[in-house]
């Protein structure tokens, strides 16, 4: 099995509940507007689908579900060592909405994306929803399960559609501005020259503002360094330094009677020193320091440069250099966009690329085609369509696309000896219900998630029909965990574990309960899906009787 076991906390109108789920076949029944797709609805929320505050239990802050799965399928455990998650065969997930839309997720207690959700859900879950035939008129929906059946990844080849899509715009557009071109690119080369003369380099004019603001400063920082110099080391004025030392002279002689004079010493003592370092620092400035107006004149004719060019080119100073970067990048642009040879290389190898691709594709269709055909036309046997038949029409497209060079339609014969015609054109509402559910039969046997969830596929079928997709469902639930929400007693009798959901009004509001069924509750259950509330030894009888001929049916099996 896969789904162990589902907890929900404030979930639309579930308050609680902690389901401990089992291998095989399982059905949920309940009243109509009883909740039965709360659980899938809770199950595709937690495995990435969009967070939506209308969810949380009115009343409640946030919601909050939690699933344990196993672990044991080589996809699944390719997937978490290569997300880097540690699992022991098993897998917790856990996805919280609070009622300001903020969505929080996890899996094994690391937080996770909404991506990362999604994509464990493919690898999880297969669930057939009950509006399934809608998509059997949608060209794309068609296309994608054929390719989804034959193995075939589609998106490589629509990589390569784009790239072969901008090859085509790129030489398109060069062939018709070649002659703008060529006045484009003059232009650039001229700004490029005019600016490389000048050759800025990225932080270069900070530099030579701090630089000129030295050298116009130059005699002023000599007569405040010799002025400083003189404060500190003048004997005759009373320099700072023979101050400091004779307050030491005199805190020192008396620095062993009271404490606090050893203190203010060695205070002294540290001012004394620095003040001594910075007077040699200021005689080292003053031995090599002098104005030089040369290199004041030369700074002040590159300045004049760079905010002439600046001005010229109604940009500030400091973006010279990136200008300049994005104007050479721009001519390497042109320079290859006027080599018309080399687009048209690439745009031909382009096309070489999507149509080696293509019909790559095109022969993983044609093969899986037949075998799909047959494969529903034999689900199809069952299902009130005895002599039927289902064909995959491959065929070529009017021209290619992302998705390739063919044209993929579902025709279906329903009865015997019936051209099989498109399935939207000769197929009622019943019949294309039920032609949904053999597909969904034909093509979740062959899948790879642990876990096939139906949500009402059987709308629209009843009697001996509804008997036989109870068969099928039970059958898939041999090989695979089959999750099943119905409406028909025939369907629920088959199942290996049975799950009531339930409604109940108190004064609180209303909330929903899901319950597994004993012998006796499930009896009932089929006995009330039989002849509605008002159960009559007679409906009970029939109900003992069906769950006892699927009992003995699965043993015969």
């Amino acid at each position: 099995m896969a789904l162990r076991r589902i907890a929900l906390r404030d979930f639309v109108i579930v308050q609680a509940l902690d389901l401990d789920l089992h291998a095989g076949f399982t059905v949920l029944t309940g009243e109509t507007g009883a909740g039965k797709s709360i659980l899938i609805d809770a199950l595709q929320l937690l495995l990435g689908a969009r967070a939506d505050t209308g969810v949380i239990r009115e009343g409640a802050q946030r919601t909050d579900i939690c699933a344990e799965f196993d672990a044991g399928t080589a996809a699944l455990g390719a997937w978490l060592e290569e997300a880097g998650i540690a699992h022991d065969g098993a897998l917790l997930l856990r996805r919280t909405v609070d009622l300001q839309g903020k969505s929080r997720a996890w899996i094994n207690g690391i937080p996770a994306t909404a991506a990362q959700m999604r994509a464990l859900g493919e690898l999880l879950l297969d669930i057939h929803g009950q509006h399934a035939w809608q998509s059997l008129t949608r060209p794309d929906a068609v296309r994608g399960l054929l390719d989804a059946y034959a193995g075939a990844q589609a998106e490589p080849l629509a990589a390569l559609w784009t790239a072969w899509r901008d090859a085509q715009k790129a030489l398109a557009h060069a062939r018709e501005a070649q002659d703008t071109l060529q006045q484009e690119r003059e232009r650039l080369q001229w700004q490029i020259g005019e600016v490389d003369r000048l050759a800025p380099r990225e932080g270069e004019w900070d530099g030579l503002n701090a630089e000129h603001a030295r050298l116009s400063n130059a005699q002023a920082l000599l007569d405040n360094a010799q002025g400083a110099l003189a404060a500190l080391q003048d004997d005759e004025a009373g320099g700072a330094l023979a101050a400091l030392a004779q307050a030491q002279h005199l805190l020192q002689a008396y620095e062993h009677i009271h404490e606090d004079f050893r203190a203010m010493n060695e205070v002294l003592a540290s001012c004394i020193a620095q003040a001594d370092d910075v007077a040699h620092s200021l005689q080292g400035y003053l031995r090599h320091a002098e104005p030089d107006p040369d290199a004041l004149e030369r700074l002040d004719a590159r300045l004049s440069q760079w905010m002439q060019l600046a001005r010229r080119y109604k940009r500030t100073p400091s973006e010279l250099p990136a200008l300049l970067d994005g104007w050479k990048e721009s001519l390497r642009r042109l320079d290859d966009a006027a080599d018309l040879a080399a687009l048209e290389a690439a745009e031909q190898a382009q096309a070489a690329a999507y149509r080696k691709a293509a019909r790559a594709l095109s022969q993983k269709r044609a093969k899986a085609a037949p075998k799909l055909a047959q494969a529903i036309t034999q689900a199809m046997q069952g299902l009130g369509m005895a002599g039927g038949r289902f064909e995959v029409l491959v065929d070529k497209a009017a021209e290619p696309g992302p998705h390739g060079v063919d044209q993929v339609a579902f025709l279906v014969g329903s009865h015997p000896g019936m051209t099989p015609r498109p399935v939207g054109k000769v197929a009622s509402g019943g019949e294309l219900s039920r032609i949904a559910l053999a597909i969904s039969v034909a093509t979740s046997a062959l899948g790879e998630a642990p876990t096939l969830i139906f949500d009402e596929v059987d709308s629209g079928v009843g009697g001996a029909v509804a008997e036989t997709v109870g068969r099928l469902m039970q059958q898939l639930g041999r090989e695979r965990q089959v999750l099943a929400v119905t409406h028909l007693p025939q369907v629920a009798a088959c199942a290996d574990h049975h799950l009531i959901v339930s409604k109940h009004r108190h004064a609180e509001g209303t909330t929903s309960a899901v319950a597994t069924a004993g012998a006796d509750e499930r009896v009932a259950e089929v006995a009330r899906m039989l002849g509605g509330q008002q159960q009559s030894p007679t409906t009970l009888a029939h109900a003992r009787e069906m769950l006892d001929g699927a009992r003995a049916a699965t043993a015969a099996g």
